[in-house]
């Protein structure tokens, strides 16, 4: 696996200052005694943060399953532990977004959280800076580290500025689940340390223990160990997703602590990035093992959250399903292990990071103005509030997956993913699109439109410039990528062609494209004398030229096969990228 280091690619160590930051701005909030200077400085942190995420993407190389902006120092070498810090296409933008809902969050809770407010901000900080320290960890031991760290202010938000009565339950309920799958993780990891051990030992390496995340890609597992760690990690990830059956904390966390819990904990999906970035490609055989089991889980998930969204009576209630349901995709696509689900399944994390958490926005600023989350007392609501209701109309059609809009995009490909991988996974995830649209255009239409239920409303005004400027930033963002998604793909593009490689297998040859196009390339590459495919890359000419100085990971140059190929792929050891603009 390739890396390119942070002083050679920026010159300075850019991840490192996007996690300590926050927490030194944490460090800061604590040290000052006024709200106000507690905001400005969690303000000035955060734009600083959003600079540098700037920063990231610019100089990010696109195209490529190369870790980016790297950093690595030994930590604790007798241990094996290292502070080893990376992004690539999985995790770039999950920290973009990360750091995009944490500067709005704060806008947001600017002058609608009053009590606590520093430690409030505080906790935010925290939060912010583990969240992103779980994306950008490279060793396992970091991550285990930032995951944990991580629990402990998402508690206090809970369970000190919950709105609910049962949020002290709530909060408990929520660590109670979380920890028992980070014990269960624990020893997922312990297993792959041991294990790397023993295959050190045996090849006598100098180095005998570690827990960095390339080391332990390239030491055999076997298949029995696999099946174990898949089943821990399983129990971690599904916990902290959450899937079903493992999501009754979900709907609690989200209905009695505030909004800014609904945003990180419905819209960055820490569990599912946990799949994607361990258990996929450290455990390929047992993924495979365990893929049909998976998706069922999906497909139940999927129509249970959106059958159960359908009767809720609490806006919050809703969205906690309609947020079940929509990991449902997510995970579908991952476990369809081809290119085009796990694709769609990473491009809609990073969409449910915009698209829910907007939603949970939006309803923060209903609750601000009616003091109800019931469904019932929301009617008629377009007669007094046109530009919030419009703002909620097209963040509504985001949801249904709306041609135009960014979850349409990660929703096809991830259904294209499922019914390639079986009809029956394709049809059933139909099903929870139509159940979708059922419960999201039921509810604005009893909650939008209808007679006015509250006419002591009159004399709330709409939205205001704050809130004016957080719906629009997140519109545009759900339209951009919805009508333009080229750029958000070429940066992810890599990195899945790299993953769906190592989960098909290293000497696999995977065709993707136009029948009569797959036919040509086979027969250029297939043994014509024993009819199967060469083991050996070197030896495979594509009319170009792959010789022993290319790496098998590299892009290389080929000439047309023929104009009736139309946006093929070819994988062959790694990922060779074959459409018009190659030829």
């Amino acid at each position: 696996m390739q890396e390119i280091f942070a002083t050679e690619q920026i010159g300075f160590p850019i991840l490192s200052l996007l996690v300590f930051l926050p927490i030194l701005g944490a460090f800061g909030v604590w040290m000052v005694s006024e709200d106000q200077q507690a905001r400005k400085i969690s303000l000035g942190v955060n734009i600083v943060l959003l600079f540098f995420s700037l920063l990231l993407i610019g100089f990010f190389v696109r195209e490529t399953s190369a870790f980016q902006f790297v950093e690595r120092l030994n930590w604790i070498p007798p241990l094996g532990i290292s502070y080893h810090v990376g992004v690539d296409g999985i995790s770039l933008l999950l920290v973009v977004i990360t750091i995009l809902l944490s500067f709005l969050v704060l806008l947001y809770s600017w002058g609608t959280i009053t009590e606590y407010v520093r430690y409030y901000i505080l906790c935010l900080l925290i939060l912010e800076g583990t969240v992103i320290g779980v994306f950008v960890a490279m060793d396992l031991f970091m991550f285990f580290l930032f995951w944990e760290v991580m629990l402990i202010p998402m508690y206090f938000l809970i369970r000190v500025w919950g709105v609910g009565a049962r949020r002290d339950y709530a909060a408990m309920k929520f660590m109670v689940y979380t920890l028992t799958g980070s014990v269960l993780m624990l020893i997922g990891m312990a297993i792959l340390y041991m294990n790397y051990h023993e295959f050190a030992l045996s090849q006598d390496l100098s180095k005998v223990y570690s827990f960095d995340l390339l080391d332990l890609l390239v030491v055999p597992l076997s298949f029995e160990k696999q099946i174990w760690v898949f089943i821990f990690f399983f129990f971690a990830f599904a916990f902290k997703g959450p899937m079903v059956p493992f999501h009754t904390w979900f709907p609690d966390a989200l209905k009695e602590g505030p909004i800014a819990m609904g945003v990180i904990l419905a819209g960055i999906k820490l569990g599912a990035y946990g799949f994607i970035r361990f258990s996929l490609p450290l455990l390929p055989e047992a993924s495979v093992y365990f893929a049909p089991l998976m998706m069922v889980l999906s497909l139940i998930a999927i129509i249970y959250g959106a059958l159960i969204a359908l009767i809720q009576t609490d806006i919050r209630g809703l969205l906690a399903y309609s947020s079940i349901s929509h990991l449902g995709f997510v995970t579908l696509g991952l476990f369809a292990l081809n290119y085009q689900g796990i694709q769609g399944g990473l491009l809609q994390m990073i969409n449910l990071g915009i698209t829910t958490s907007a939603f949970f926005l939006m309803v923060g600023f209903l609750e601000n103005r009616i003091k109800s989350r019931e469904i019932s007392e929301m009617g008629g609501l377009v007669k007094r509030w046109p530009v919030l209701t419009a703002f909620f109309f097209m963040v509504l059609l985001s949801s249904l997956a709306l041609p135009g809009t960014n979850v349409f995009i990660g929703e096809f490909l991830i259904l294209w993913g499922a019914f390639m991988s079986s009809w029956w996974y394709g049809a059933f995830g139909v099903i929870g699109v139509i159940l979708a649209a059922a419960y999201l255009i039921w509810y604005f239409e009893r909650s939008i439109f209808g007679p006015l239920k509250r006419m002591d409303l009159g004399t709330i005004q709409d939205l205001g410039k704050k809130e004016f400027a957080i719906s629009l930033i997140l519109v545009i963002l759900i339209f951009w990528i919805g009508v333009y998604p080229s750029p958000v793909l070429r940066l992810i593009n890599g990195s899945v062609g790299d993953l769906t490689v190592r989960i098909k297998g290293k000497n696999s040859v995977t065709f993707v494209g136009s029948e009569r196009g797959q036919k040509e390339l086979k027969e250029q590459i297939l043994n014509p004398q024993t009819g199967k495919t060469h083991r050996d890359p070197e030896m495979v000419l594509l009319r170009g030229a792959f010789t022993p100085e290319h790496s098998p990971r590299e892009s290389l140059p080929l000439f047309a096969l023929g104009d009736n190929i139309d946006s093929s792929i070819l994988t062959l050891d790694g990922s060779i990228q074959l459409n018009r603009e190659s030829f």
